[in-house]
């Protein structure tokens, strides 16, 4: 994994949000987070769903637990395991 961290910008406390709405309504944002996730995954599955999955937990919880936006993740596939080879040691799957 990967990550790079930014602070958040100061934030005019008496500027309105686009929609009229002052910007200090919305929660604080402590920093803004880049960040390069590798996994490892069971196949045969859905794969773009297993990622896309991972990518919604890890910003949910830098949001909520970090306070912080995540302006970019990239989730790659290091390794599948095969749920076949998961039972047997030495049979070879076709």
């Amino acid at each position: 994994m990967t990550t790079s961290v930014r602070r958040a910008p100061e934030r005019n406390e008496n500027a309105a949000g686009r929609d009229g709405d002052p910007a200090n309504s919305r929660p604080a944002v402590l920093g803004e987070v880049r960040m390069h996730i590798a996994v490892e995954l069971g196949y045969p599955s859905d794969i773009g769903a297993q990622c896309a999955a991972v990518r919604r937990e890890v910003i949910e919880r830098l949001r909520t637990w970090a306070g912080m936006d995540v302006s970019e993740l990239a989730v790659s596939v290091e390794r599948l395991h095969s749920v076949h080879s998961r039972h047997t040691d030495r049979e070879r799957v076709r």
